[in-house]
């Protein structure tokens, strides 16, 4: 079983099914929905997903025609996106409380990616909270 909340905690979900394959998502609508270079999805059954606490605070943005973005209204986490006519919907890694093991299998539309970050370059790893003031001599 799948779990995931928001933020604050006021909306909450269960999924009794395993986790499609993980995505990141470059399109301009995932990068502006969550202020990032990309999005983590991976798609789940609609029939298997169900809201455990505060479908009531959640609300909802047509970013592009039948396609829905839906989020707390509370803390304005993204936790889901939905076309009404598929089986399946969109569930945004970041509010997943389960642990999984899969890795992402790809990034899409990298055609509409950010110009300021490129998958393809190693980053450096840094410890919690630092961050360099000024590049590297």
């Amino acid at each position: 079983m799948l779990t995931g909340s928001c933020l604050c905690g006021s909306v909450s979900y269960e999924v009794d099914a395993p986790a499609g394959p993980i995505v990141h998502c470059h399109c301009a609508t995932c990068r502006k929905a969550h202020g990032s270079a990309f999005s983590s999805v991976c798609e789940v059954p609609r029939d298997k997903f169900r809201w455990t606490r505060g479908e009531a605070l959640l609300r909802a943005y047509e970013s592009s025609p039948g396609k829905f973005r839906r989020f707390c209204s509370q803390c304005g986490s993204q936790i889901l996106a939905d076309r009404v006519t598929r089986a399946t919907v969109l569930l945004r890694l970041g509010c997943l409380d389960t642990p999984l093991s899969d890795r992402p299998r790809c990034h899409i539309w990298r055609s509409d990616s950010a110009s300021w970050y490129d998958p393809k370059h190693d980053l450096p790893e840094l410890p919690e909270g630092f961050v360099p003031t000024s590049p590297a001599a």
